[in-house]
């Protein structure tokens, strides 16, 4: 299991700390520090959309026109924090955040 989101981010620890203490083997890849590649964003953007930015956050209102109006890809990669975090890879399955759906979905009931 990897979760792709940012070092800082208290939710991507909280959801680090939950899965590990249900025993999950988990990697943490941080997104600023270790970009993904042209080919793992296409994947995620193909998973998620436009849903993959998180439009609501202070790095998003932040871009530029050009950028705000650009493909979520140029979004990501000119600034990788305005990624919708955390992004939980499971085996072949993708889940977006850490709600309680997500929750049910990873964590033993």
């Amino acid at each position: 299991m990897i979760i792709y989101g940012l070092s800082t981010c208290a939710v991507c620890q909280r959801a680090r700390k939950d899965l590990e203490a249900a025993g999950k083997n988990v990697d943490f890849r941080d997104v600023r520090s270790d970009p993904l590649s042209e080919a793992e964003l296409a994947e995620l953007i193909s998973e998620f959309g436009d849903r993959l930015v998180d439009r609501k956050s202070n790095d998003y209102r932040g871009l530029n026109d050009w950028l705000k109006n650009s493909e979520a890809e140029a979004q990501i990669e000119a600034q990788p924090k305005v990624m919708a975090r955390p992004v939980i890879r499971d085996q072949d399955t993708y889940y977006l955040g850490w709600d309680a759906a997500v929750q049910s979905a990873l964590l033993p009931g």
